[in-house]
């Protein structure tokens, strides 16, 4: 062996104490990710002007970031992921405010943040750095019950979840607050606040409805496909029948001729019309193994703070899988939400990565012939 279990090195306690299988699907998805990349991406941009290898190159300079932060934050021990999340939600919050104010929009929103060459979408890092810190502040109140960890966690909530309304972005506002009535649920909170939660998200989807009109626009062509243009939809799931079993092959496909954003909300269609059913298995078993492994390990977790931040970030991401594949099929309402590691899109790349990077994190368990932690650090923030 390379490394023995005798070394005492940093890299290798972080080899014998990682989670491999957790590592070792989500390289595999960041893999398919590129793959898929390269089918889909040359002909959007070669419709809009740009050479055909521009979504290629960003999606790889991102997936080098992407994998570095993941690798860097698995590295770090619980005080430490306490301190980063906080310290990124805090700043995400307030990069999400500069974005309604000095964004640019784009389809109507104010998500992004110019950052010179590139543009960075401050909600997608929010969101795991949030389910950490409303899971820290929950946890501290049943280690000291006078501590208004509650209040603290439901206020964070309501801060993200009205800065994503406000932008607007109704999809990703209802799966932070399924992923926090999630964390809630896990906690032992009362059902009471659980349908309050409900009733809060059935009630922003009745307002958005009723003042936003393409999502309006949205709901009523999947209810009732004659109201309106189904063109993208009914184009992924003629992919699809296309695919087969087996696909047509890499560069085989019709639906990347004509898709505009095929290259990230309908990448799952590119997967069924190249690679095949049996692709699209396969990337789901790796979706499946990832959120039932962690799933596993936080209810064998002693420590509340991580159970309920491992229990909240793979519910994140297990959730915005299934809506984007979802969406694909027709199942559910067109939300413009990216399919994690295979969908193009710099942001929810390094947000899903730091995500995965805060799971290594906290499922890696210490040797019984060392002690100390990895990297040493004060026990509480």
């Amino acid at each position: 062996m390379l490394i023995s279990r005798s070394n005492s090195g940093v890299f290798a306690r972080w080899w014998f104490t990682v989670d491999r299988g957790v590592l070792s699907a989500t390289l595999l998805l960041m893999a398919a990710g590129i793959l898929i990349s390269m089918a889909a991406s040359p002909p959007v941009a070669t419709r809009i002007g740009l050479e055909p290898f521009h979504f290629i190159k960003s999606q790889l300079f991102y997936l080098v970031i992407s994998v570095l932060v993941l690798l860097i934050v698995s590295f770090l021990d619980r005080p430490w992921i306490r301190r980063m999340s906080l310290l990124t939600f805090a700043g995400s919050l307030a990069l999400m405010l500069a974005a309604l104010k000095f964004g640019p929009e784009i389809k109507g929103a104010h998500r992004w943040i110019d950052l010179g060459p590139f543009s960075l979408q401050p909600s997608e890092l929010a969101k795991p750095a949030f389910v950490v810190t409303a899971s820290w502040f929950l946890a501290e109140k049943l280690r000291q019950p006078d501590m208004p960890g509650q209040l603290i966690a439901y206020g964070s909530a309501g801060v993200f979840i009205a800065l994503l309304v406000a932008q607007p972005d109704f999809g990703q506002t209802a799966l932070v607050i399924m992923t926090f009535g999630a964390i809630l649920l896990v906690y032992g909170m009362p059902w009471r606040i659980i349908f309050g939660l409900a009733g809060v998200t059935a009630s922003l989807s009745v307002v958005a409805y009723a003042l936003v009109p393409h999502v309006a626009s949205r709901v009523e062509r999947f209810l009732n496909p004659e109201t309106g243009d189904t063109f993208q939809v009914d184009t992924a799931l003629e992919a699809f029948r296309n695919g087969g079993l087996l696909g047509a092959g890499p560069g085989g496909g019709t639906a990347k001729l004509v898709l505009p954003d095929v290259h990230s909300d309908f990448a799952f269609a590119v997967v069924g019309e190249e690679f095949g059913a049996l692709a699209c298995l396969v990337i789901m078993a790796l979706f499946f193994f990832l959120v039932v492994r962690v799933l596993k390990r936080a209810k064998m977790e002693a420590d509340p703070f991580a159970a309920l931040s491992l229990a909240g970030l793979i519910t994140m991401f297990g959730l915005q899988a299934a809506i984007n594949m979802g969406v694909n099929v027709a199942l559910l309402p067109a939300k413009g939400m990216t399919l994690p590691f295979i969908s193009y899109g710099g942001s929810s790349l390094l947000g899903t990565a730091l995500a995965i990077g805060i799971i290594l994190a906290l499922c890696r368990k210490p040797r019984s012939s060392e002690a100390g932690p990895l990297l040493a650090a004060k026990p509480v923030v």
